[in-house]
């Protein structure tokens, strides 16, 4: 995202969303945001991609909102007329999703909206837990295994978290670094690989312990039947069957991405930075536009 797009998406966050910088004043009591008086931005800035496995349709989560683009739709539509930042963001079955990140100024939350939870493919949202103590940049779940990297909002200071119910209830963990990404081993919960700025890491015990492993910054998706993908910052796209010790690059992607997904080993979807979604059908050999801002 450029310096002025980004400056765009604060200025817009400031009316739209609380959280941008972490700013923690509400709209004053018995006075609304009129949403309608502003016209609607689109997807800015994408944080997160999911297909839902109830009607196959794709969801782009934003810092202005939750948008939905179904079969045969090139241009995604805002869900429920929402604008919650929505940081992290997964799905986890079918219309169930959990989420992180800024509420909608209409609404009177916290500024950070700890876990939370859509059961009807993210028209309402309820909290799950660390209401108004922590905003997850990176979320991660399988069956019941949660994973969670972010802030916390006493100290601002990042870090990951485990949850095995849920996340109803959490452990910290101590990560190698800043987290971008985070995969979880399809095959066994307690095994996942991480991406920092500086590298790779894997851990075969839930972030109790690391160690690297090969391969540059990137992001990650591990779909539930397949290899390991990684697309990085310079847009190449790899897959490893080994948990990320070997990489072999596989194709490119035209541009910088800013979110990626797996659905399976052969479709594979990536956000860029304008908020245009690619789809590969090919384990990423290849794309084509999804989904335009």
């Amino acid at each position: 995202m450029t310096r002025l797009r980004l400056a765009f998406a604060c200025a817009l966050a400031a009316a739209l969303v609380a959280g941008c910088g972490g700013d923690e004043k509400q709209a004053p009591e018995g006075k609304r945001f009129d949403a309608s008086a502003i016209s609607d931005p689109g997807p800015i800035h994408v944080h997160g991609l999911g297909i839902n496995p109830a009607d196959g349709a794709l969801f782009i989560a934003t810092h202005t909102g939750l948008f939905r683009a179904g079969g045969g739709e090139d241009r995604a539509k805002r869900v429920a007329e929402r604008y919650q930042d929505t940081m992290g963001f997964t799905i986890v079955g079918r219309d169930r999703f959990l989420g992180s990140g800024h509420p909608d100024l209409r609404e009177k939350l916290p500024p950070f909206l700890g876990l939370i939870e859509s059961r009807d493919a993210g028209r309402t949202w309820k909290p799950v837990s660390l209401l108004g103590k922590r905003d997850f940049h990176v979320l991660e779940a399988s069956g019941r295994r949660v994973y969670g990297f972010g802030s916390d909002f006493e100290t601002r200071q990042a870090g990951l978290m485990v949850s095995d119910d849920d996340g109803r209830t959490w452990e910290d963990r101590d990560a190698p670094e800043a987290l971008l990404s985070l995969a979880i081993d399809p095959a066994d919960p307690d095994k996942i690989v991480a991406s920092g700025e500086e590298g790779m890491y894997a851990s075969k015990d839930t972030g109790r312990g690391w160690r690297p492993v090969a391969g540059a910054a990137s992001l990650l998706a591990w779909p539930a039947r397949g290899d390991l993908f990684a697309i990085a910052f310079d847009g190449s796209v790899s897959r490893s069957a080994d948990r990320g010790r070997n990489w072999r690059v596989v194709g490119a992607l035209d541009g910088e991405p800013a979110a990626f997904e797996a659905p399976s080993a052969q479709e594979l979807y990536a956000a860029l930075h304008d908020g245009t979604i690619m789809r590969s059908v090919d384990g990423g050999r290849s794309w084509s536009v999804r989904s335009k801002p």
